[in-house]
């Protein structure tokens, strides 16, 4: 696939600005319902895939559309760089959502409504404000013929919210080709800003845990509830996801992790004790939720399936649980699930992804610092851990260094990490303009 040939030439007519344009292009993708209930049931993102392929094409782009299984669609498209000797720049997002529950929001979570200044919806933050702020970026710097200085590969990808089976994954094994040149990449949960003693920092996600999705399975023999049951595959496996529930897992300490701290120390004025840095975590607020994930392995019980009738003890019984481990630990993590499992219950993968991790420096980590800077001279930037993953994970197998950027200047009393697959996810519109400026500037850079 090659780029799209000469700068575009649009009409004389003027057209909107990426900051114009970019809350629309946001709205618009919230209301493709695309739902990703990990069980093949939802309604896929074809749509979605559809009208982001055309307004690619609007601007000049070649497009390809991905379909591997039904309804399960990406697009990938080359803009064509001042210098293609240079590495290419991977620029990836995802087209698909968790599920949302009309009856729990304060509004239609597919309508993409505007209200107190912010876009609402499903997707509004993960990430259909990212597709949109980087949609409205290159379609502004194509109409005005503006090349970034190397190629750049933008992914619009099908099923992140599944491991990217149908998505990032399946690319990656079928057609690498696509990303050809692909060193370095951008996307999501990374660039968005907290408010942290006071100072405004931006945190660029460099690091994420591995995950381990595991099925638990327990055996025993199956017989009438009246009677005495010694081998009760339900007590064998309560008894083993109990034990995996209550486990406290001890303090690991990753390079990325350990910056992120630091700095944090130095913000805050409060001491670091690497050995226990639970006392300075509590003192984020609501970044703590992720970044106090990411100090330890953790391993979370989510799902139970055992019987079928009072009276009738199960022969099986199993249940799921959400590991997720730091870079570098996956075998003590799975060694220590083993000890926690006892002798009577097995596990067996549901999903797995590696955990991944970059370092904070190089002419990309000191471009988005730039960018950033630029439109807010106040922005402390830092690193930080990602206690849950994104489809770097994927792109890693193929050598790209990916970072979280997806830039956001936010008010300081929004809890945006509760955004992330909660209720009445919303983003300002203020932030998606501030968003659309720094990557009009990173792009122009990288």
């Amino acid at each position: 696939m090659g780029g799209p040939g000469p700068p575009y030439e649009g009409s004389p007519v003027s057209h909107p600005t990426a900051e114009d344009e970019v809350v629309d292009l946001c709205r618009e993708l919230i209301r493709f319902d695309t739902s990703n209930y990990g069980d093949g049931s939802g309604p896929g993102e074809r749509g979605a895939a559809e009208w982001t392929a055309e307004k690619l094409a609007e601007v000049g782009l070649e497009v390809t559309v991905v379909e591997p299984q039904p309804g399960r669609t990406s697009v990938v498209a080359r803009i064509a760089g001042e210098d293609p000797a240079r590495d290419a720049l991977l620029v990836h997002g995802h087209l698909d959502v968790v599920p949302a529950d009309a009856d729990d929001w304060s509004v239609d979570p597919f309508a993409g409504e505007v209200r107190d200044g912010c876009v609402w919806g499903r997707g509004a933050v993960d990430m259909k404000d990212m597709d949109a702020m980087v949609l409205a970026v290159v379609r502004q710097r194509l109409r005005e013929g503006r090349r970034p200085p190397r190629d750049v590969v933008l992914a619009f990808l099908a099923d992140e919210e599944a491991g990217g089976v149908h998505g990032a994954h399946w690319l990656v094994d079928h057609r690498p080709d696509l990303f050809e040149g692909c060193t370095e990449s951008i996307s999501e949960v990374g660039g968005f800003s907290e408010t942290i003693g006071g100072r405004r920092t931006y945190l660029v996600q460099t690091a994420q845990k591995g995950i381990a999705w595991l099925r638990l399975v327990a055996e025993g023999t199956a017989g009438h509830g009246s009677m005495v049951q010694r081998d009760n595959a339900v007590t064998e496996l309560a008894a083993a996801v109990a034990r995996i529930g209550a486990y406290e897992w001890p303090v690991r300490m990753t390079p990325t992790v350990q910056r992120f701290l630091e700095e944090m120390s130095d913000l805050l004025g409060v001491p670091l004790d690497l050995e226990a840095p639970d006392a300075l975590v509590a003192r984020l607020g609501a970044i703590g939720r992720i970044t106090g994930a990411t100090v330890r392995n953790t391993a979370n019980p989510s799902v139970l399936q055992a019987g079928y009738k009072t009276n009738v003890v199960p022969q099986v019984a199993t249940a799921q649980v959400d590991g997720r481990f730091l870079p570098g630990y996956e075998e003590e993590f799975l060694a220590t699930i083993d000890e926690l499992l006892g002798p009577r219950v097995r596990r067996e993968f549901v999903h797995r992804d590696d955990a991944v991790e970059t370092t904070f420096d190089g002419d990309l980590v000191d471009r988005m610092v730039a960018a950033l800077g630029a439109e807010d001279p106040e922005a402390l930037v830092v690193p930080y851990c990602l206690s849950g993953g994104t489809d770097d994970k994927s792109f890693a197998q193929l050598g790209v260094r990916g970072f979280g950027f997806a830039p956001l200047r936010l008010p300081a009393d929004l809890d945006f990490t509760a955004m992330f697959h909660g209720v009445d996810e919303r983003v300002p519109v203020d932030a998606l303009r501030f968003g659309v400026r720094v990557l009009d500037r990173f792009l122009g850079t990288c």
